[in-house]
């Protein structure tokens, strides 16, 4: 399924960091690991401005950060998509997420295919049965039911997107994780484009679970009562920048990501703390018969949902097979539809606790089915470059 749009981040909310250039495909199995390389305050009440040195550097990379900040991130010439690893800026723009602009966010074209999808590869099984599994509403408050559970926003070429992710546990930091997971194709557009801009996370969005005309003119604090955490950092895999596209799953079996978020206004709280819970990320989920049943959340956007509520769908995994040479995928019955792309599936983990086992990439033109990637080295590799970044 796809997003509403996505991206690689490398901005703090009071510092901007100018990377090197990232590892491209086959550099690393998880994805690159560009490295900060230099970082300096933005101005502030302090008075603090950015060095002309940095300035220059920037500017050598085609950006001018108050000209960026000021509305040139719309700038999306073909010449413009910033696409390695170490390429994207997403500098703070405090207040542009606002209730409106949250709400109207549209849900990405998901990555679409056939719904009889892998029927040749011989490792598929059977679609799920013709009465689909119905999305039901997760319980609001949304902080209770599915405290880890939240929206990404982003925009593209087309406007301002939507997709669905998860807090996840970050070993260097035990209890005070700042890191979220989402789809691949929720940060980057893949083989004809590069990363999106402006990407933020939005924990128990519309924590009450109130329709979307009660959420006309509301008050930010009603739809984000647990702030809005910009990425300073994101980081896909590299088959999914190589290969990934919006139709026939292409790099769907590697469609996920990792964000390392910061909040918009600095509480001195980690992400984890602020929301009190996190999920452990399983790398080494059963094989699909020995999952007894995955649960997968997200908000949905396309008709005939809205976005503004979280569903979830729990049912018996399959095996999904796209390409004989990439890994099964996992594959659930699921009415959920684009915007819930990203969402966390969440299984018994090796301890038999909860744990993210997988994320909504694709699924059919007419909703039905959902498939995520079996998390394997690569997606190990992404994360644990992610959480090396910030020790």
């Amino acid at each position: 399924m796809r997003p509403n749009r996505p991206v690689t981040a490398i901005l703090c909310a009071a510092a901007l960091a100018l990377t090197a250039a990232a590892c491209g495909p086959g550099d690393e199995e998880a994805g690159g690991d560009a490295k900060p390389t230099v970082a300096a305050s933005l101005p502030g009440p302090d008075g603090i401005k950015i060095p002309d040195q940095l300035k220059e550097k920037l500017k050598e990379r085609g950006i001018d950060l108050e000209k960026w900040r000021g509305g040139e991130w719309k700038n999306w010439k073909q010449e413009d998509w910033l696409r390695e690893a170490g390429d994207y800026i997403n500098p703070i723009i405090e207040g542009l997420w606002d209730p409106d602009r949250m709400r109207d966010a549209e849900q990405p074209q998901r990555p679409s295919v056939d719904p009889d999808a892998g029927k040749d590869q011989g490792v598929t099984d059977p679609t799920p049965a013709p009465a689909p599994v119905t999305a039901k509403p997760a319980n609001p408050p949304y902080h209770q039911s599915v405290p880890e559970s939240g929206k990404v926003f982003f925009d593209g070429p087309e406007g301002s997107m939507v997709c669905s992710a998860t807090v996840v546990k970050d070993p260097a930091h035990p209890g005070k994780s700042n890191m979220v997971w989402t789809a691949g194709h929720c940060v980057h557009a893949g083989k004809s484009g590069g990363w999106y801009r402006n990407i933020a996370f939005v924990p128990s969005y519309n924590n009450a679970g109130k329709p979307s005309a009660q959420l006309k003119g509301a008050p930010r604090e009603q739809v984000a009562p647990y702030g809005v955490w910009w990425s300073d950092w994101a980081q896909t895999s590299d088959q999914w920048i190589a290969t990934g596209g919006p139709t026939g799953g292409a790099g769907a079996p590697f469609d996920f990501a990792v964000l390392h978020v910061t909040p918009e206004k600095g509480s001195g709280k980690s992400l984890e703390e602020t929301v009190g819970s996190a999920l452990p990320v399983e790398f080494a989920a059963p094989a699909v018969p020995k999952v007894a049943s995955i649960t997968a959340t997200g908000y949905p956007a396309a008709a005939p949902f809205d976005g503004q509520k979280a569903f979830q769908c729990t049912d018996k995994p399959g095996r999904l097979s796209l390409n004989a040479t990439d890994p099964a995928m996992y594959r659930i019955g699921c009415t959920m539809t684009g915007g819930s792309s990203g969402g966390g599936w969440v299984a018994a983990g090796a301890d038999g606790k909860p744990a993210l086992v997988s994320n909504t990439s694709i699924g059919p033109a007419k909703a039905g089915w959902l498939a995520g990637p079996r998390l394997g080295p690569e997606a190990k590799g992404v994360f644990e470059a992610v959480s090396r970044k910030f020790k």
